[in-house]
């Protein structure tokens, strides 16, 4: 395979961990806000997703500061998609009194 070809697959492979990473991270979040005590859900979370990603990182990379890079930027692509997908939408607001600019 070609080095453009290994960058790509090393880019795609960042992307699908940055989905992971930050696809899970929004699930416990939401999961968690509704338990009572949810320490050891953030936790063990926290763990996993770390351990998958630095697992990920590690293999796709092979010791080449290419891969590892080309992965990262992957990871980061994610992060805005992930942030641009999952953010709610603003709450509807009543319509704001007109401002008078001047004392009466």
């Amino acid at each position: 395979m070609s080095n453009t070809g290994i960058l790509t697959f090393a880019s795609l492979a960042g992307v699908l961990l940055g989905l992971v990473f930050y696809g899970g991270l929004w699930w416990t979040i939401r999961k968690g806000l509704a338990m009572g005590n949810p320490a050891w859900l953030f936790s063990l979370s926290l763990l996993l997703r770390v351990g998958i990603v630095l697992t990920g990182f590690i293999l796709v990379s092979a010791g080449h500061w290419e891969r590892m890079a080309a992965c990262l930027m992957g990871f980061f692509v994610a992060r805005l998609v992930v942030t641009r997908w999952v953010r709610t939408p603003p709450p509807n607001q009543p319509a704001s009194k007109p401002r008078i600019p001047h004392a009466p």
